[in-house]
């Protein structure tokens, strides 16, 4: 006795591929914006740890180096810093931006900050877009830096730390707002 091979018809054929693609316009955004998390917080770890070492190099020295925008592995500011007070200084943020630090009086006109001395120091990444932001700082109202992460377009936002303080990055789940 033989028995018919039935396979599948197109209409359930085309309904496993609607139900596929309903499935990835729900998913794939969530994903991409995970993604774009992770790339924030390695790049805030990354900016918090050179901060470190340059407040334990202040701490030695009394004053900071000469630095003023982006580095590579043959400036003197890598140099200094890299391997004694961090073993690996990051050049690159997560999205392939350089990180751009200035230290005394380099400090003076980013952000709108001004009075820098010889031992400050500002670390800062650019975002997403690869472009400065234009973010001004105010001391008054310090608490205008934080922002909520809730739509792509905020992955763009510098992220910035004068003197191992934020004064530009997303806020956190612990403050509560």
């Amino acid at each position: 006795m033989l028995k018919k091979l039935r396979g599948f018809t197109l209409i359930e054929l085309l309904i496993v591929v609607a139900i596929i693609g309903i499935l990835a316009a729900l998913l794939i955004p969530n994903a991409i914006t995970a993604i774009q998390k992770a790339k924030q917080k390695t790049t805030m770890k990354d900016v918090a740890t050179i901060c470190t070492a340059l407040a334990d190099y202040v701490t030695d020295n009394g004053t900071t180096m000469t630095q003023s925008g982006a580095y590579d592995a043959s400036s003197v500011f890598y140099t200094s810093i890299s391997p004694f007070y961090i073993k690996v200084l990051p050049i690159n943020d997560q999205w392939g931006n350089g990180y751009n630090v200035f230290c005394g009086a380099a400090v003076d006109g980013n952000y709108a900050i001004s009075g820098a001395g010889g031992d400050d120091f500002l670390v800062t990444s650019w975002g997403r877009d690869k472009a400065l932001e234009g973010f001004a700082f105010d001391p008054a109202n310090p608490e205008l830096g934080m922002f909520v992460v809730n739509q792509m377009a905020h992955f763009n936002r510098d992220l910035v730390m004068w003197n191992g303080s934020w004064i530009r990055a997303p806020r956190t789940a612990a403050t509560g707002t």
